[in-house]
């Protein structure tokens, strides 16, 4: 595990915009990556980082819960997220709709993948963390496989 490394790498953004799969895997407390988790939402709950992400993360995260009819985690997830410190909840407006209809026609990136690409460069965050290597296509932002860090 390179926890060092991931710290390096947060140092040198002050902006990062997060994919669903990092509230995820710190949200189920993924052994594999919860150490690389828990330093991604320290640093930002302590301001060492802003992060940025979609609300379509938000979309994404309650699909479950709803589907399970589990109204616990809802609200868990929900209450604690929403007011998470420096983290910022951007929904798509226009002018992030259309740069993601550009991502996704160059790039061929999923709706869902280019509105999260297209928050990432509307915000300016000069990094994307994620897990799926289809970020790495686009050059507007540096992106961090976490299983690079593994």
């Amino acid at each position: 595990m390179e926890v060092a490394r991931l710290r390096a790498f947060l140092r040198t953004h002050h902006r990062v915009a997060l994919d669903t799969c990092i509230f995820i895997y710190q949200w189920e407390a993924n052994p594999q990556y919860s150490p690389l988790t828990n330093l991604i939402f320290s640093s930002t709950e302590q301001s060492s980082v802003a992060a940025v992400t979609s609300t379509i993360t938000m979309t994404e995260l309650l699909v479950h819960p709803y589907r399970d009819r589990d109204v616990l985690r809802i609200n868990e997830l929900f209450g604690l997220l929403s007011t998470y410190p420096n983290l910022e909840w951007v929904a798509p407006d226009l002018d992030i709709a259309a740069r993601a209809a550009e991502i996704r026609a160059l790039h061929r990136l999923r709706t869902s993948d280019a509105l999260q690409a297209a928050t990432a460069v509307h915000t300016k965050a000069t990094a994307f963390l994620t897990n799926d290597p289809v970020f790495q296509r686009i050059t507007d932002f540096e992106t961090l496989i976490l299983d690079d860090f593994l």
